[in-house]
Parts: structure tokens; sequence; C-alpha cells
């Protein structure tokens, strides 16, 4: 068996077309969902543990001075996406809208937020970046519908 037929060569040139990067790849079932997202919304899809398969959809929000307000996930019950786990801060990772993606940012956790394995402050994300809050597995996609 020749290294070729070992290791077929994935279509990387398809996930670089739908935007995706080399994480997480959409089943055919989340992709149909993806594709009624609204430009400029995204979607956090649970990858394991109790949150396998839920959808935290991220929606940006004006507060009342008119500036769009990032999306809390953390500990505390007043988070936008509550994560009820000690190894997740009060407030542990801001979902930061921006040009019609988002930004994620660590909110000063003590266990670190995580893009792709990489312990990260602040994190420009692309569709199928693979996100670790604490215990909990997500991975990233952006509006994609009309």
């Amino acid at each position: 068996m020749t290294n070729q037929q070992a290791h077929p060569q994935t279509s990387t040139m398809s996930l670089v077309s739908l935007g995706i990067s080399q994480g997480h790849i959409p089943t055919p079932t989340e992709t149909s969902v993806l594709a009624t997202l609204a430009p400029g919304s995204a979607v956090l899809i649970g990858l394991e543990g109790q949150f396998k398969g839920a959808r935290f959809l991220l929606t940006p929000k004006e507060g009342p001075d008119g500036a769009v307000e990032p999306i809390v996930a953390g500990r505390s019950p007043e988070s936008d996406i509550y994560l009820d786990d000690v190894t997740v801060s009060r407030s542990h990772t801001l979902f930061i809208p921006n040009a019609g993606s988002f930004i994620m940012a660590d909110a000063g956790s003590l266990n670190g937020s995580y893009v792709n394995g990489d312990r990260v402050d602040e994190a420009y994300l692309k569709s199928g970046d693979e996100i670790h809050i604490g215990k909990f597995h997500f991975a990233f996609y952006l509006g994609q519908g009309h």
C-alpha cells in the first residue's frame, strides 16, 4: 500500500471555498442549519458531553447607548451562554461582534479560553474553529444564510 492510499489527501480546497478552517467539519444536519443563519450572526455547536449537538446562537445586540454588546459565556446565571461547571469562571469568555465576524476574548478566567487547542487572550474566529471553555467543547460557525 502506498503512502497516498494509506493517507488519502483531504479536500482542503472545498473547506476553504466554504470559509471553514481546518477544525470541526459540520454534519449534513449542521450544514442545513448553518445555511439558515443570518449574515453577522454565528452559532456554537456542542461537540462533547452534556451539550453535544446543542446550538447556541450568537446574535449581535445593541446596548442602551447603541454600541454592540459582547455575548458572555460563563458560570453566572446572568451569562448569555450559561455553562454551569466549576471549570468555568462566572464571566469566562466574551464573543464580540466585529464587522460581520466575531472576536473571542478571555474575560480574565482562571482556566483560560482556547481556540483550536491554543490558549488565547483574544482571537478572530473562523468557521470550523474549535473552542474550549472550561470542560466544554464547541465548534464555531459564522452565518452564511441570505
